[in-house]
């Protein structure tokens, strides 16, 4: 029953999010409680790495108990990890992870803010982090956080006292968050600051410690806790029906592509937070941590007056018609725009705008025709406006639709809508939508930003939106709203989609990686599409000087916007071991285009389009391979099938349900899957077929699986145990524990260079532990450990080869590592009666 609640929750709030884009249409209650934190003062900011770092039941009791304005800052959006819904990976994956963040803070009431370090990885230690990224532009992005958000209060979420001890990004965060914490409010660092930004000194900075920090609870009962502040952020909010941590559990739960949807939970729950610095709190196991800090209006000079009224407004709220209060809330507004405070004079008055406009349930729409325009296009916008109280509101003009507001001078009557078609002019020079860090190319460990206004922001801003300038008794008033697309499907409903300019063509090319497993050409096809009516012009494929493709050049030509024309080119590869970049450039009369579009569509995140440069990689492999019919189980997802397929296998992926004697007995090999015995609960009953499969002479490879989470005992035919053991350098020496085994050497001899061009990491989550039946193969370490040996074990069984691997293979091959495909192609053909007629020649 819990778990059926906890869906339908769920449903809610994705329901929600689908709509994300739709003007705000908030109950009593969620007025209410947005005049609540109008009155309160204060800000935290809590710091932390990646996605999902965030404790969103402490942001969640931040901004729904206390009421201050609350931000989780992730250095990183995540582009590391990898992904459960999806193909998507590195950048594209950064931007699911980015909007699932978004999700997060739509439900818990946090905000969001980011630096520009780039996700490179697992890392074992701050020095290796701050080796790869660019500390002076890391901290100042934090710095320039600080500075912008004004925090009062400093969380983090990680301890900078254990370098060396958890992931090197987490313990970074800390030592950034620390550093920043002395330096925001020094004038002379980071002076190109002050153009956006004034100096800014936090009150107190806390580390949000907990029981795993000390490796179980009944160790952190003996801690000395008077240096710590208790919290119980399991309280329950009438006006919402629900607990803090059942509403964490909800934010924390939109991070689906890192497997995040969880169960609720309820009642009593105690969090603790460990005073680190800045002015210390008065007596032990003090519970205000705005202690000594004047969160009343009475903060900033000028604010009783604005404080009195907003006060009385809150005690004596009109839940059946909060439209009487908007003569109250207008008085505020007069008296707020001649505070000398910008900060507060700002953050302020956009919340007082979003209650003016609540309280006189506005309802305010621009809805084009379309979710995506060219430069230069003409977009029809409709346009809505409704007044849903008795309050005297005047449409006065609306504007950015043209060079000057059109006027209207329209008396809103109560609840009588009004309607509008516009026709938007895209400027010629607009530039496409895309995430701004990922406009130009960045480093490994680094995004790189030009636009330092954006540096910071959680998306990019959207350009064009229109302006609704009214007066609301006597009072003007200009609501800014960004131009979406409204829309339905039978299916689906009502829906909407953020109004996105596209260049007007873009160009692909189907295959991320191509793979010549001998020296025979492969066409290979490029779709090209059309933003706007009437595409003609040329298509060429840039290419390696050795490698040669046929035609050099094809005509384009399309009709209609959103159509796609699909052209066929040759590529013949050189005699010899090669590999470079090919990518389809399309000439427009005088203007090239070579940037691939691509839509990230999935229910609980917004539409996104993203712009990348369109590239492929093409391998010339010298390589050998056995046995052809390969069954795949997939796990947590990979693009495992599709490459083998690109060397010469025939792979048919299976679920659990399908594996028996007989389907299995098609097959040479059976691959499962990275995480596949943490994520298919129905594998456990299949798993003695798959070891009579081995028996009988087929060989079974097993990629990585956490070593924590999994979904039956016995993973293999003998005794191995899974453990958190990674290499986490791409680069780190590969020793050969048996440089005769088949697997090193047939039907591909293997070297060292096999294991250069690696990205990312070695692999992760080896074996540590293993019965004598496994022949362990590798070695390899990260610098200053032990030789970890757990990476490629091999035990015969029967007849056939059971495999175990935390190589990251599902990283190599889309990155178009040769030597990964031909260490994979050995594996699949170990104990083939080719491999043994080869070893007896060799003899």
């Amino acid at each position: 029953m819990q778990k059926h609640i906890l869906y339908a929750l769920i449903a809610v709030f994705s329901l929600s999010v689908l709509k994300a884009q739709k003007p705000k249409t908030p109950s009593s209650s969620e007025i209410y409680e947005s005049i609540q934190k109008l009155n309160f003062l204060g800000s935290v900011l809590y710091v932390a790495a990646h996605p999902d770092d965030e404790n969103t039941r402490l942001i969640s009791y931040m901004s729904n108990q206390v009421k201050a304005r609350t931000a989780y800052l992730s250095l990183t959006r995540g582009d590391g990890g990898q992904n459960l819904i999806g193909p998507e990976i590195r950048e594209l994956l950064g931007v699911i992870r980015t909007q699932e963040l978004l999700a997060a803070r739509r439900i818990d009431g946090g905000e969001q803010l980011f630096t520009r370090a780039n996700d490179f990885g697992y890392s074992k230690h701050p020095d290796e982090t701050l080796e790869i990224w660019d500390k002076d532009q890391v901290l100042s992005d934090v710095v320039l956080a600080i500075r912008q958000f004004k925090p009062d209060i400093i969380i983090n979420r990680f301890d900078h006292r254990r370098a060396g001890k958890t992931h090197g990004h987490h313990t970074t965060s800390a030592m950034l968050s620390l550093e920043a914490f002395d330096i925001a409010n020094d004038k002379t660092q980071y002076t190109e600051h002050l153009e956006q930004a004034s100096v800014w000194q936090p009150k107190r900075l806390f580390y949000n410690t907990s029981w795993w920090r000390y490796g179980s609870r009944e160790a952190f009962d003996q801690v000395d806790k008077s240096n710590m502040v208790r919290l119980d952020i399991g309280t329950y909010y009438p006006l919402k029906g629900m607990s803090n941590n059942e509403l964490a559990s909800l934010a924390s739960s939109q991070h689906l592509c890192q497997g995040f949807g969880r169960i609720s939970t309820r009642g009593t729950q105690d969090e603790y937070i460990e005073f680190l610095k800045g002015e210390p709190l008065d007596g032990n196991g003090a519970t205000e941590i705005f202690a000594g800090i004047d969160t009343s209006w009475n903060r900033i000079k000028g604010g009783k007056a604005i404080g009195d009224i907003l006060v009385a407004v809150e005690n004596n709220f009109n839940f059946k018609n909060p439209s009487v209060h908007v003569s109250d809330l207008l008085n505020a507004y007069r008296l707020l725009q001649n505070i000398e405070n910008e900060h507060w004079k700002t953050q302020k008055t956009k919340e007082l705008k979003a209650i003016i406009e609540m309280c006189a349930g506005l309802y305010l729409e621009a809805s084009a025709n379309t979710n995506w325009a060219t430069a230069g296009d003409m977009v029809d916008v409709s346009l809505e406006v409704l007044n849903r109280s008795a309050l005297p509101i005047t449409l006065v003009s609306i504007g950015n639709i043209n060079e000057k507001p059109i006027s209207k001078n329209i008396n809103l009557e109560n609840n009588t809508r009004f309607t509008f078609k516009e026709v938007l002019k895209i400027h010629e020079n607009a530039t496409p939508t895309t995430p701004y860090w990922l406009d130009k190319k960045g480093t490994l460990g680094m995004y790189q930003v030009e636009d330092q206004s954006l540096i910071g922001k959680p998306e990019t801003p959207r350009f064009y939106s229109i302006s609704f300038n009214l007066l609301i008794e006597n009072t003007p008033l200009t609501f800014t709203k960004p131009v979406i697309q409204r829309f339905s499907k039978p299916d689906k409903g009502e829906l909407y989609r953020p109004f996105e300019i596209i260049p007007e063509t873009s160009a692909k090319i189907k295959e991320k990686v191509i793979i010549f497993e001998n020296n025979h050409q492969q066409d290979i096809t490029v779709i090209v599409k059309a933003g706007r009516d009437n595409i003609d012009g040329d298509v060429e494929v840039s290419h390696p000087e050795n490698w040669n493709i046929y035609p050099k050049k094809q005509k384009v030509s399309i009709a209609h916007k959103g159509e796609e024309q699909t052209l066929v080119f040759t590529v013949f590869p050189p005699a010899n071991q090669s590999e470079g970049l090919i990518g389809p450039i399309v000439h427009i009369g005088d203007k090239d285009y070579s940037r691939e579009l691509i839509a990230i569509d999935y229910e609980h995140i917004p539409f996104q389009t993203v712009l990348l440069p369109s590239e492929s990689k093409v391998v010339r492999l010298n390589i050998e391979k056995r046995g052809e019919n390969i069954g795949y189980i997939q796990g947590a997802g990979d693009v495992v099938p599709e490459s083998l397929q690109q060397i010469g296998y025939n792979v048919r992926v299976i679920s659990p349900e399908e594996i028996n004697p007989e389907t299995l007995s098609r097959f040479d090999a059976i691959v499962v899957g990275i995480r596949a015995y943490n994520t298919l609960e129905n594998i456990q009953f299949k798993q003695q077929q798959l070891f009579d499969f081995v028996a009988n002479g087929g060989n079974m490879i097993v990629q990585y699986s956490k070593s924590y989470g999994l979904l039956l005992e016995n993973i293999a035919p003998y005794d191995i145990t899974l453990s958190h053991d990674r290499v986490t350098d791409e680069n780190a020496e590969v020793r050969f524990l048996d440089p005769g085994h088949e697997v090193l050497n047939f039907p591909n001899k293997i070297t060292q260079k096999d294991f250069e061009g690696w990205t990312q990491e070695r692999g992760l989550y080896f074996a540590n532990n293993w019965s004598n039946e496994f022949t362990p193969i590798l070695s390899m370490n990260d610098k200053g450990e032990t030789p970890k040996n757990g990476s490629l074990l091999i035990a015969k069984h029967g007849k056939g080869h059971y495999i175990y691997t935390g190589l990251s293979f599902f990283r190599e091959f889309p990155a178009g590592v040769s030597g990964a495909y031909r260490l994979f192609a050995n594996m699949l053909s170990l104990g083939k009666d080719e491999i043994k007629a080869s070893l007896k020649l060799e003899d």
